[in-house]
């Protein structure tokens, strides 16, 4: 697959009371299920970002530092994108263990030359499982040192101006967005599913 990927891991888990990344979730830390989730897809390279280096990442891949200033994911977007070898980078967020490879696959198809792939469920952009090119480099940067640094006005700017192409989320995917930001989070989605702690991870 001739895309970069980055899985995102620089917010500061405030919520979550400790790194999520190391957070258990059906057996297996958020880290590890997301970069398997990514492994699988086979993409031309896959890179870390956060704002330090994460003591949890494996040796063989690239850790690449938030673009400074810090400005959670909008600096790690924009540093990734600096970075990589081909004309579009994959984003997955560190806190999005429900998201599938079929469906970041599914993406994949739909990019174009100079274009990526902005999900949307409803009227909300969902920014950290998206498909960007790299042309949009240079709007990152712009944004960073700016005063605005909402990627959900970036992204809605990237979409007028024809670097990002809107794709609206079915229903039934949704779930598969869902961000797991506290620890009520994790419990509330074992106690709806009657899933255990060490049951099968899902990756594709």
């Amino acid at each position: 697959m001739k895309v970069s990927a980055v899985l995102l891991a620089g917010g500061q888990s405030l919520r979550m009371g400790h790194d999520k990344a190391t957070v258990t979730f059906r057996g297996k830390p958020l880290w590890q299920i997301q970069l398997n989730t990514l492994q699988n897809l086979r993409p031309h390279e896959i890179f870390i970002s956060a704002r330090s280096a994460p003591s949890w990442r494996p040796p063989e891949l690239q850790f690449v530092p938030d673009e400074p200033p810090s400005r959670g994911p909008l600096s790690g977007i924009a540093a990734a994108l600096g970075h990589i070898a081909t004309g579009h980078l994959l984003v997955l967020g560190i806190d999005m263990p429900l998201m599938t490879g079929e469906y970041l696959r599914s993406l994949c198809d739909q990019i174009e030359s100079g274009r990526g792939v902005l999900p949307m469920i409803g009227e909300q952009a969902e920014p950290l499982a998206a498909i960007y090119p790299q042309n949009a480099h240079i709007d990152f940067l712009a944004a960073l040192s700016g005063t605005e640094f909402s990627l959900q006005t970036l992204t809605k700017n990237l979409t007028e101006s024809g670097k990002l192409r809107a794709v609206p989320v079915i229903k039934k995917d949704e779930e598969l967005f869902r961000s797991f930001n506290q620890p009520a989070d994790l419990n509330a989605r074992v106690s709806q599913t009657g899933i255990g702690p060490l049951c099968a991870t899902i990756l594709m």
